[in-house]
């Protein structure tokens, strides 16, 4: 049974990870290599806690518990000497993770499960220094931003793993309400990514043709696709309307829309100009570098009740 957690990493999803395991009941061993950021990291989390209950996504009584739950480290082995599960939401760094995972290896206790957060790194990759025994115990479990309030997380069974094992952690994200996706094959981007690009790519290029502005293009998706992916999956909507229409209109659109290979030229631009979105001010749109605080915690409340609204259609 899985009690103790480790949280490698307390960013922005490491943080995020530590408080939806926090708030499910679980001994939460946080670590990160940066002394200043594991000194300043409780404040983050009891502000996202404090939101999560003035929303009613939580009571009072549950952030104070949860906060009790954190423990911090600067130590790595001291960290998760005594885990059952440890998850990793370390940059995006091929070599740093396998020194990571060599380390996890050692440090751990035989049973210890280990997991990445990744979903553009190759877990075979990943487990290339681990012993044989440690690979049967190791996946990725990809979850979204905001961690804490989005429901999914994309679960690894690439063949490496035991049945019983994998059912294990699938029955640890179940207990704190997530939405579990089994992915079966180890592709870049895994599932719900490669879909968010396929989206993403038809949205630059139909800001790079001039075809919509930058608010009628995203107001365009929030409310026609996005308006029912809320509450359906693509597959349901094809059968809803009829895969013969779906049909037709493929083959009369995917011919002229968008199938470049690479990220679109237009983001390119903005990055050499600086222009990367709220964390410098402008990217798409423009934001108040003072407000930048707010901007987020208003992003999140709506993603608050977009999970409340949810929460019917989720089995």
């Amino acid at each position: 049974m899985i009690k103790t957690i480790g949280v490698i990493g307390a960013g922005t999803m490491g943080h995020s990870i530590a408080i939806s395991f926090a708030i499910g009941g679980y001994e939460i061993r946080l670590y990160d290599v940066d002394e200043v950021r594991v000194n300043s990291v409780a404040g983050d989390i009891e502000r996202e806690l404090r939101l999560l209950s003035d929303e009613k996504v939580i009571e009072e009584a549950i952030v104070l518990k949860a906060l009790q739950k954190i423990s911090y480290f600067n130590d790595l082995c001291e960290a998760v000497s005594q885990c059952d599960y440890v998850i990793e939401a370390a940059p995006e760094i091929i070599e740093l993770k396998q020194k990571l995972f060599k380390q996890l290896d050692a440090y751990c206790p035989e049973h210890t499960i280990l997991a990445s957060n990744t979903s553009s790194l190759a877990l075979e990759s990943m487990m290339e220094l681990v012993s044989e025994e440690r690979k049967q115990r190791m996946m990725i479990n990809h979850w979204y931003n905001p961690a804490h309030i989005m429901p999914i997380v994309e679960l690894s069974f690439f063949g490496n793993m035991p049945l019983h094992i994998y059912e294990k952690v699938d029955k640890l994200y179940q207990s704190i309400n997530k939405q579990c996706v089994k992915v079966l094959k180890d592709v870049p981007g895994l599932v719900a990514n490669r879909i968010q690009q396929g989206i993403a790519r038809e949205v630059f290029s139909i800001i790079e043709q001039g075809i919509a502005s930058y608010e009628d293009v995203d107001r365009a998706l929030k409310f026609g696709p996005a308006f029912r992916y809320a509450t359906a999956g693509q597959l349901e909507i094809a059968d809803m309307g009829g895969l013969d229409i779906w049909c037709t209109v493929g083959d009369n659109l995917l011919k002229v829309m968008d199938n470049r290979q690479q990220s679109n030229e237009l983001l390119r631009s903005k990055i050499s100009n600086g222009e990367l979105g709220i964390k410098t001010g402008k990217g798409f749109f423009e934001y108040d570098e003072k407000q930048s605080a707010e901007i987020k915690k208003q992003f999140n409340r709506r993603l608050i009740h977009q999970l409340k609204a949810s929460r019917c259609y989720m089995e």
